[in-house]
């Protein structure tokens, strides 16, 4: 299985994805420093917020097959430049996060992961496991299959 590193502002939902992807109970607590477990990385929010720590996101990049950029549904606006894929080293995705809440605008996250160069965009409900087992599924594919 390929490894991704999860990237995206506080409370994008990258804790509650990786432990989804573990196949863990879904608990929250706040994320302080980087988890580098076998097939995911979990970055704290601070890390994506700030151009000092944003240059540590870089580093883990190398430990990892594939960048994940997360956009929360209802997020007010996006960290991510446009084009901000085009300066990893790896496969960049997409993940829409807490698509279930009412306020949710799909459609606008999709928006700003496109523009920020993701071409591949998955949509989670990670409390519903919702889009988690394309993800799991997408890690395990050889990697000229998405070419």
């Amino acid at each position: 299985m390929r490894k991704l590193v999860l990237m995206g502002r506080s409370e994008a939902g990258k804790t509650t994805l990786t432990q989804a992807l573990k196949g863990e109970e879904i608990r929250y607590y706040k994320t302080q420093y980087v988890h580098n477990y076998d097939s995911v990385i979990d970055t704290p929010g601070e890390y994506a917020q700030s151009r000092r720590l944003g240059k540590a996101l870089a580093l883990y990049t190398y430990e990892a097959d594939i960048v994940g950029i997360l956009v929360s549904a209802v997020e007010p606006y996006s960290i991510f430049p446009p084009n901000v894929t085009c300066q990893a080293n790896r496969e960049c995705i997409g993940i829409v996060t807490k698509i279930d809440l009412p306020q949710a605008n799909i459609e606008q996250a999709d928006r700003w992961l496109e523009i920020a160069g993701c071409k591949k965009i998955f949509h989670v409900n990670s409390l519903e496991g919702v889009g988690v087992p394309e993800i799991l599924e997408y890690l395990k594919q050889d990697p000229e299959d998405n070419k």
